[in-house]
């Protein structure tokens, strides 16, 4: 009953969505502890275009392992989420490779406007082990449609706060968590 896996694409693309900037690919399992709590093991592949900047290779990979705990609540209507995550991330930057990890706090409450769709808003802090503790900020705004009882779909935007650059971006993503509880009964 407390296990699922959760899996994830998102899309990210420049301001008008016409300019391809980053795709995330997650698989991740999952444990609930209790009805307001969730452990999760998870893998994150990264390719991200930065033609924008001047690299040698216009292309970063990374592969990242990563713990998360969450902590959910309720009040009202106003669904939130406390989630802690500690990534160990494998990043390939064409001319060198390297290890870095990072904590990442992120605050989210959710809007039912119906079943079906939803509003979803979050700020989230990077903060590195290595180099310059802030990494960066994430704030997030969507309109998400509840698909199917385990398939959802958002679009929306998000402002990225690096330590030398602020982006904004467009994105679409799409999550598929299948229920795998009978599995384990």
């Amino acid at each position: 009953e407390r296990w699922s896996i959760h899996s994830e694409i998102q899309l990210r693309y420049y301001e008008q969505g016409q300019n391809f900037n980053q795709s995330v690919w997650r698989l991740a399992m999952n444990y609930d502890i209790s009805s307001n709590a969730v452990v999760t093991l998870g893998y994150t592949n990264l390719i991200t275009d930065t033609t924008f900047e001047d690299l040698a290779d216009p292309k970063i990979r990374e592969h990242h392992i990563y713990e998360d705990f969450v902590l959910k609540n309720k009040v009202w209507k106003l669904n939130f989420q406390h989630r802690y995550r500690m990534e160990h991330r494998f990043i390939d930057f064409g001319d060198r490779d390297e290890l870095q990890h990072r904590i990442r706090y992120r605050l989210l409450f959710s809007i039912p406007l119906s079943k079906i769709v939803y509003l979803k808003f979050y700020e989230e802090v990077f903060l590195n082990f290595q180099n310059n503790t802030f990494d960066q900020n994430w704030t997030y705004a969507a309109l998400g449609f509840n698909v199917f009882d385990n398939v959802s779909a958002e679009a929306g935007y998000i402002n990225i706060n690096l330590l030398n650059a602020n982006f904004h971006r467009l994105t679409i993503a799409v999550s598929y968590n299948p229920d795998l509880r009978k599995l384990f009964q």
